[in-house]
């Protein structure tokens, strides 16, 4: 995946992002459906990051929502990723103090969140989608977005976007399968490509989704052949909006600063913003989006705010993944969390050569302060 951005396209906004911040508001039917939504903004799920540490320590900054990466239905049903790792009420129980109360009050708390669930049979989608349920998440999320490659002769994730028909099938299912108290929303692409013929799938199954009692929407502004190249279209969600407005529609792709949240929801319309890379080794995104709505101008993190976070992620990482693992696992998220130092690109080279958590604590001693925060 590349975490690079783009150059920045100019696009007119009604206002400043400032004063578009300070304007913007949660539409009452996002929390009718999730009460502690309560920003126009959350964190993605992100394949290979948004792991319970990336969540943890994002929610500490202000993220008020958020999306496990995908987890597939039959890894699921057989007891694999997903069944313990991203367990929500279990990583905080094990990363803070046990007792689920006492996490909430120590900003542990995992909730509310969405398990994202991927793959292909309609029945085993619907039996994932209701152990997530049973898991205790808050909302069930089908991906039907990520760029995977297809899986024999069987369709998954954005694969769904050309085969409509059985995209309808698998959302019938999984809504069916889930009471109905607990919302079910979806994540699109704009299309598979742009030929007159995918985007009119991409109509069918986004009819589809509303039509089959969904609450919203995400669309990422890329095709699925795009992957992560390009610019995101912006223009498309805008349209997407403009013809549907009675439905709520999520926007995703090309948010690299708190601003840029609130050009999305100015620009697009929609009706809450999707933080994704631009939140990897940067959670104080949230905090400054936060801080912007409130009419706080947004400020960079300082080196002891760095500090703590970077610990912080070590040590969730380490409790859910184990030390081994979790030295590999950070390097991924410390050559971003690098580029907030003042010698940031000393300090990503010293990250990519840990591979334990010793050397992870040491490299934050050595660039962060020594000592506790």
């Amino acid at each position: 995946m590349e975490l690079d951005p783009a150059p920045r396209l100019q696009r007119e906004l009604s206002a400043t992002p400032a004063e578009l911040a300070r304007r913007a508001v949660v539409d009452p039917r996002i929390r009718a459906l999730v009460p502690a939504f309560d920003a126009p903004f959350f964190q993605a799920g992100l394949a290979g990051y948004s792991d319970g540490a990336m969540r943890l320590v994002a929610r500490a900054h202000g993220a008020p929502f958020c999306i496990t990466e995908a987890l597939l239905d039959r890894t699921l049903l057989l007891g694999g990723k997903g069944r313990r790792k991203e367990d929500p009420d279990l990583i905080a129980s094990e990363c803070g103090l046990g007792d689920v109360a006492d996490n909430q009050v120590a900003g542990l708390d995992d909730h509310p969140i969405a398990g994202q669930v991927m793959g292909t049979n309609p029945d085993e989608m619907a039996a994932a989608a209701a152990l997530l349920v049973r898991m205790g998440y808050d909302v069930v999320d089908v991906n039907m977005a990520c760029p995977v490659k297809k899986i024999r002769s069987s369709s998954r994730g954005g694969h769904f976007l050309r085969e409509p028909q059985a995209a309808m099938e698998v959302l019938r299912a999984v809504r069916q399968a889930v009471p109905p108290q607990v919302p079910c929303t979806v994540k699109l692409r704009r299309s598979w490509d742009d030929t007159p013929e995918m985007v009119h799938a991409f109509e069918r199954v986004f009819d589809a989704v509303y039509q089959l009692g969904y609450a919203w929407a995400t669309v990422h502004g890329r095709t699925v052949v795009q992957k992560y190249e390009g610019y995101a279209k912006w223009e498309v969600l805008r349209e997407v909006v403009r013809r549907h407005p009675d439905r709520l529609v999520f926007g995703s792709g090309d948010i690299w600063s708190a601003e840029d949240i609130f050009a999305m929801l100015d620009f697009c319309g929609v009706h809450a913003v999707s933080v994704a890379r631009g939140c990897i080794g940067n959670p104080w995104i949230f905090r400054q989006a936060r801080d912007l709505m409130a009419g706080r101008p947004p400020r960079p993190p300082t080196l002891v705010e760095q500090r703590r976070a970077l610990l912080d992620h070590c040590r969730f990482a380490e409790t859910i993944h184990g030390e081994r693992s979790a030295g590999r696992r950070m390097r991924k998220f410390g050559i971003k969390f690098a580029a907030h130092h003042g010698r940031a690109q000393e300090v990503k080279d010293a990250f990519i050569r840990c591979e334990t958590m010793v050397e992870w604590r040491g490299v934050i001693d050595a660039f962060y302060g020594a000592g506790p925060v």
